[in-house]
């Protein structure tokens, strides 16, 4: 008699995401600094992601797990940025 194996999940954590949202207060050039400062990112990633921000109203900013997105979402309120985190879709 062949004993059960209990099921084992397999599929991949989905990461989490932060998520930058449009406001009405801060300018894009703004933005496209702090996205650099914070994250490293070069110029023309900056500007596409504040771009995105402005015209779709959000961007993907960063993914991790849970507490590095809690970290990033947290530095972006202390530049006076909205974002949340979410598991990535």
């Amino acid at each position: 008699m062949e004993a059960e194996r209990p099921s084992i999940d397999v599929r991949p954590d989905r990461p989490w995401v932060t998520v930058v949202w449009n406001d009405p207060v801060n300018l894009m050039s703004y933005v496209t600094y702090v996205f650099q400062t914070v994250f490293g990112y070069s110029r023309q990633k900056a500007e596409k992601l504040m771009l995105d921000v402005h015209h779709k109203g959000r961007a993907v900013v960063s993914s991790g797990t849970r507490e590095e997105m809690e970290r990033d979402v947290q530095v972006m309120h202390s530049y006076g940025l909205w974002a949340t985190l979410q598991h990535d879709s």
